[in-house]
Parts: structure tokens; sequence; C-alpha cells
């Protein structure tokens, strides 16, 4: 049975391509053996591109500012077509400083944010503590991006497969062994024909066979991130982010009194056991930020490969063979710029021009700059 378009990776990147495809009568389907247990299940579900901001990461800023304003109106269509809702959370982002010099540092990043047109406020630590009074005590003082979000990625993954299933789109619990322009080879050795195959196999996507070597230039990152129970009446109320004697960690509390703790950070190839120092390190972290999650319960914790960029930003766009696009090497923004991929990817496919939006990030600039 073929396809109008074969998506390989059910993530959500793959999902909300699908889903977007489905809506506009495409014919697709998805192929994944274990659909959303990759970095979509790890993932934290922050929507932050004010405070994910580095230096000379403009283009992706822009990107990700824009994939923020869509997603009012993303969650509210997915709900109302599922009835699920998924956590979409408008309730800022607090960042804590450790010391004295990681609120200078905040401070020229707020500089470097204000020349770019981010909005955010510097506050003391009394003021950080009135709006969070769980923090530490000895906190300097630390920044505010009220425009930051969060979402339950797991319940907006959740959406996603049932939105594609009533949009129409098909979904095949089955390996990709190899890829084309004309369609996909499963590990069962079936054929699954198609017009256009898109690679969204995050951090495996250059290993599937048949996509040209440097179209998808990923490698994996991992990552680890712990999911405690708050107890008592001492529950955090907004999204902490810091950096403790100079390793990062986030708090992002659900309103269902989780609080996912993330995410180390390791070049460990495609290994994904976890490993006890980097839980050790993460809670000993998030506990001298917000010192009563000593008090909390652990529940989980999961491991999982990010897809990393040479340049930490998408790869998304054509690979030079007709009719295989890939979407990938989101790093640790895949959740965040789900819906201006997912609308860029399906608006190539049904009109046949790539977005502007997403022109910075195909994967020829590689070739580009090595010339």
């Amino acid at each position: 049975m073929g396809s109008d378009v074969i998506v390989v990776g059910g993530g959500v990147i793959g999902l909300g391509i699908a889903w977007r495809c489905a809506q506009r009568g495409i014919g697709v389907t998805v192929v994944d053996p274990s659909p959303g247990s990759g970095a979509t299940w790890t993932a934290a579900g922050m929507l932050a591109p004010t405070t994910e901001l580095h230096y000379g990461e403009q283009a992706l800023l822009t990107l990700g500012l824009e994939s923020a304003r869509r997603y009012p109106a993303f969650v509210a269509e997915l709900e109302d077509a599922t009835g699920i809702g998924v956590g979409y959370r408008r309730d800022g982002t607090i960042v804590a400083a450790w010391d004295a010099a990681d609120l200078a540092g905040l401070r020229d990043l707020q500089e470097f944010g204000r020349t770019l047109g981010l909005t955010t406020e510097l506050v003391t630590g009394r003021e950080l503590r009135r709006l969070e009074p769980a923090l530490a005590s000895g906190v300097p003082g630390g920044l505010i991006a009220a425009d930051d979000c969060q979402i339950d990625n797991r319940r907006l993954h959740d959406a996603l497969l049932i939105g594609l299933e009533r949009a129409g789109g098909r979904l095949v619990r089955e390996r990709a062994a190899s890829v084309s322009g004309d369609g996909v080879t499963l590990a069962t050795g079936d054929v699954l024909p198609a017009q256009t195959v898109v690679v969204a196999a995050g951090a495996w996507s250059g290993q599937v066979d048949g996509v040209p070597a440097g179209a998808a230039p990923v490698h994996p990152v991992k990552g680890q991130t712990l999911r405690l129970r708050q107890a008592g009446d001492a529950q955090l109320r907004h999204v902490v982010r810091g950096v403790v004697r100079g390793s990062p960690v986030y708090l992002i509390p659900r309103a269902n009194g989780e609080i996912v703790v993330g995410a180390s950070s390791e070049e460990a190839g495609f290994d994904q056991s976890p490993r006890a120092g980097a839980i050790y390190e993460l809670l000993r972290d998030a506990q001298a930020l917000v010192p009563v999650l000593g008090e909390a319960t652990f529940d989980e914790v999961s491991t999982s490969l990010r897809p990393g960029s040479p340049d930490n930003a998408p790869v998304i766009g054509p690979t030079g063979v007709d009719g295989l696009l890939v979407a990938t090497g989101h790093y640790r923004n895949g959740i965040l710029l789900a819906p201006v991929t997912a609308d860029g990817v399906a608006e190539l496919i049904a009109d046949g021009a790539l977005p502007d939006r997403l022109a910075p990030f195909t994967p020829s600039r590689f070739e580009r700059a090595s010339a």
C-alpha cells in the first residue's frame, strides 16, 4: 500500500510533520517501531527560546521565537482535534544566579538579548524569592523571562499520535532498513512506496541506509532527566534554571506535582545506559537551588540521545536525492521547534518550495561552509 509521503521517525518532529500533511489531505505514513521512545520521551518540555540564548546562535533564536509564537494556535488546534490536554503553560522562567560572578554573566547575556529584541528582567535575590519562595536563600539574583513557556512533551506526543490517526494518517510499527526518493524498505523486507520520504529519525537519521553522506550530519548527545514528586506545601511555581558551580540544571514543575529535572549532556556514542554520577549531579545541583527537593520522592530516570549537529541548529530540507528530505538535528530544541518544523516541511511537500524561515537550516549550508 503506497503513500504520498512516508515519514521515518515517530517523535514529535516526525509526527508533527505527518499530522500537518494529513490535514492537507496528503496520504501519509509514519514508520517507527517504538514511536516517541527516544528524545521525545526524555525531553523536559521547555519552550524557552529566550533562556536558551547562546552567543552566535542568532538564526536559531529567530526560528525558536517564531515557533514559540505558533505554539498557542498549534496547541489549541491539536487539543480541539483530540480532546487531550497537553499541559501548555505560560508561567515564564526564572534563571537563578549562583553567585556574584554568575549574576554578572546574566547581566551581560541580558544586554546581548536586548540587542536582539528580547525582553527580560534582572532582579535581586529578594525579589526572586518573592516570586519563587522555594529558591535557596543565598541566591543573589537572576533573570525573569516572562514569555518562556512549557508543555508536557509526553502528552503532546500522545495527542499527535491520535491527531494523525483522526486526520487519516497511518502508523507502521517497524524499523526502516533503507530509504530512497521512491519509498522505504522495512527491516521485514517489505517495501512501502511513496512520492516523498522524510527522514526524521533524530540521532539515528544519518545511520539510515540511503541517506546521502552529509545530508544528515547529526551525532548522538546523551542526556538524562529525572522525574520527582513534590512533597508537602512547598511547591515549585515556575520553571527554574541555573548553573551551579559550572553545571547547568533546570527544574520544570507540572500541574500534577511532578518536577522534571534535567539534563545531563555527554558525548557517549549511542550508549543509553543511565550513569549514576550524572543522576547524583542532577539531584545535587537541583537541591542546591531548591533545597525543599530533598523531601521529594524519586519517580523516574530516563535516558535518550539528542540529535546534535555541527552548529547546534536543525537540519531541514532536501538531501540532493529527488523526493528525499530530512528533518533532524534539533538537539536541545526539538519540542520547541516542532510547530515551525512541521508547518515548514508540510509546506515544502505541498507547494514544492522551502519556506524562507527554514532556508538557513538546509543540509547544503555545511557544503557551503566547507567550500
